[in-house]
């Protein structure tokens, strides 16, 4: 058992820009309201091929993020099948293992797990993202005087860990999931845009 996966990562929260999370510092406002996609470009998990598929997780996170206790929904690409679903589910709540195994202990709740079609779109550093009805963001990452994103290296929290993370801007974030709670609208807040290669 295990994984190679190659993809993106969108992510936008209700902190400001840059996330303190990232760093070690308690979120802005005290907790932490976010949206965490993982797009597999390639790869396999557990030998099967999850290629073109998208994860896609609404989070409350209750404090400083490396205490973890943190809620979640799990909203799965529709298209994948059951063998694809039981397979990326696992990889995120550790069951294989890796850099995957280390953020699943963060997690305190699973309140709900949805298949629902994803649109994932990331293009020159910009993003966007649309979960069914529930959760939409758009983004884009800052850059220096080139034009080159700007990134983030070695920190002590990452949901990327082992690659730079781009430091951006969501314009929109909304998340609507009023069965669980999990309801609010943002823009101009922090987000992260970046590229994976994770093997276990």
């Amino acid at each position: 058992m295990g994984y190679a996966i190659e993809g993106k990562l969108l992510e936008a929260c209700s902190c400001g820009a840059p996330c303190p999370c990232w760093i070690g510092d308690d979120p802005d406002g005290g907790s932490c309201d976010s949206l965490l996609a993982y797009h597999y470009d390639r790869g396999q998990i557990n030998g099967v091929d999850v290629g073109g598929l998208t994860l896609a997780l609404a989070i409350q996170i209750p404090g400083n993020v490396l205490k973890g206790n943190w809620r979640i929904v799990a909203h799965v690409d529709s298209r994948a099948t059951p063998a694809q679903k039981e397979v990326i589910l696992g990889a995120h709540t550790g069951k294989f293992g890796g850099p995957l195994a280390d953020l699943a202990p963060l997690i305190g709740e699973v309140a709900g797990v949805y298949d629902v079609p994803i649109s994932f779109h990331v293009e020159q550093g910009k993003g966007s993202i649309v979960v069914g009805d529930s959760m939409n963001a758009e983004m884009a990452p800052y850059t220096d005087a080139q034009g080159r994103p700007t990134t983030m290296v070695n920190t002590i929290f990452s949901t990327v860990p082992g690659s730079p993370a781009y430091v951006g801007k969501a314009s929109v974030l909304r998340t609507s999931i009023p069965q669980h709670g999990m309801t609010w609208s943002f823009g101009g807040r922090n987000a992260i845009l970046a590229d994976f290669r994770f093997e276990a």
